[in-house]
């Protein structure tokens, strides 16, 4: 393997995004490389394949770390990272405040929850719900079978390529965290939406011990995806076990085609969440303001960036109803946005999908404007196109039973109300292919430990390995 070459060498007006190999910074301008919403120029390091690439004859790292003590690690890391005095947070906050579509507020915002993540008891947890016996991270478990054949059971250190999201500068914190628990060898992507935040986590890990294996165990480098000059090399058995998928429909077909015996996917593909909102939201103007309000909640969960921000709401009512709770959702992501202060214009091909709706008046109703405040859409029917930036469709219909037939396996959470309605229609949601059920208005935060987009994937992270020694005389 060689190092790829650079793209050009206009550098005078790019943003430095430095890499980090096992420990070692890298700052140069070699590349430059073109963030994907914004189009702003950033400029990278030249890609060196050796360099990123563990060989198969060393054992990882982490292997013989004990998991209590990374854990300790990760924790001092949450509490560096939200420290007043730390450069390399700040200086990530500044760079991908001119990369990034998320405003200033909601970059800060997401820095700091994502640091919260590295909780003890949350680590704990996440651990304990995904192995029966979290012991098999640390060594070799005895079993013995009805047989009485004696084996042993370790959940081995993986090797991982992590294909960070744009959308979600928080995954890059949950990544970490879960590549060290598992022990694993981690080449982390990162995304031209945000190339600093992977890379400022793991500077500020190296500030704490430069030498110790978590820090050894991680790169953080960028490449344009798709880019088969290095995908071909890298997406290989012989260095890697398991890629580690977010992204939207190309990232995810693109990564496919590298797959083969000895190299599998995990996918958190991506998904579209919804909100269900039943006939009791209008047995008084209060229960109105409540749904209208926990709906908008969901709605604007990390300015609608997120898997978990809803874009649709089902609504069961009549058509004035209807009218009425739009009207109520519509001054409520109004007043959100308002207070965020992110007021973006919308996509040129997002606002000529709406316009064309305006014209519709029998079929369709639009409350507000394509300028960035707030659009809701009332229809029978789901639009055919992804609602974002503060846009959300209101489909009416006669009954939720109604709504369950629009529910398929790229559903991923569906805010519901009333709550004591969910027991209800949650089987009939999972057999649709949904993924999670909430109480509206709780769309983001998620109960710790639970399953991931339906899979539990710590579990899925390691390399199942068993030796076995044979019967007991």
């Amino acid at each position: 393997m060689n190092s790829t070459a650079p793209l050009n060498s206009d550098t005078s007006t790019a943003i430095l995004a430095p890499f980090f190999v096992k420990g070692e910074l890298l700052e140069s301008s070699d590349s430059v490389q073109r963030s994907r919403d914004l189009g702003v120029n950033f400029a990278t390091p030249a890609l060196n394949l050796d360099r990123i690439v563990h060989a198969r004859a060393e054992v990882p790292p982490l292997l013989n770390i004990p998991l209590a003590e990374i854990i300790d690690f990760l924790v001092e890391t949450g509490q560096r990272m939200v420290a007043a005095d730390n450069p390399f947070m700040q200086e990530c906050i500044e760079r991908m405040c001119t990369t990034h579509i998320l405003p200033r507020s909601v970059v800060e915002t997401s820095a700091k929850y994502a640091a919260a993540y590295l909780d003890k008891r949350t680590l704990m947890a996440e651990v304990a719900q995904n192995f029966p016996d979290p012991r098999a991270l640390d060594g070799w478990v005895a079993k013995h079978d009805y047989n009485g054949r004696r084996s042993f059971v370790r959940a081995f250190a993986p090797r991982l390529i992590h294909v960070l999201p744009g959308n979600s500068p928080g995954v890059a914190v949950k990544s970490i965290a879960q590549g060290a628990m598992v022990k694993a060898i981690n080449l982390f992507k990162m995304s031209s939406a945000d190339p600093f935040t992977m890379v400022a986590i793991l500077r500020t890990m190296a500030s704490i011990d430069p030498h110790h294996a978590i820090v050894k165990s991680m790169s953080a480098v960028y490449w344009r995806g798709g880019d088969a000059s290095v995908e071909r090399v890298l997406y290989r058995p012989q260095y890697f076990d398991k890629i580690v998928a977010w992204g939207g429909g190309d990232a995810i077909t693109n990564v496919v085609k590298y797959l083969g015996p000895g190299f599998q996917l995990i996918s958190f593909d991506p998904k579209t969440s919804i909100s269900m909102v039943g006939k009791e939201a209008f047995v008084s103007e209060a229960a109105l303001t409540q749904a209208a309000d926990l709906a908008a909640a969901d709605v604007m969960t990390l300015n609608q960036e997120a898997c978990v921000a809803s874009r649709f709401v089902y609504l069961e009512a009549d058509l004035a109803s209807a009218d009425r709770f739009c009207t109520k959702l519509h001054s409520c992501i109004a007043e959100r946005a308002a207070r965020t202060g992110d007021v973006r214009p919308l996509s040129m091909d997002l606002r000529e999908q709406i316009e064309t709706l305006m014209m519709l008046d029998d079929e369709y109703r639009v409350w507000g404007k394509p300028d960035g405040k707030g659009i809701v859409i009332r229809s029978d029917e789901p639009v055919d196109f992804h609602p974002t930036n503060k846009t959300v469709n209101v489909v009416r219909v006669d009954t939720l039973d109604d709504a369950v037939r629009y529910i398929n396996v790229a559903t991923q959470t569906v805010g519901f109300y009333p709550f004591d309605r969910m027991s209800v229609y949650r089987d009939r949601l999972a057999s649709g292919g949904a993924q999670r059920i909430v109480h509206l208005g709780e769309a983001g935060p998620s109960t710790i430990g639970n399953p991931h987009d339906a899979m539990y994937p710590l579990h899925r992270f390691v390399h199942w390995m068993a030796h076995e020694d044979g019967c007991d005389p």
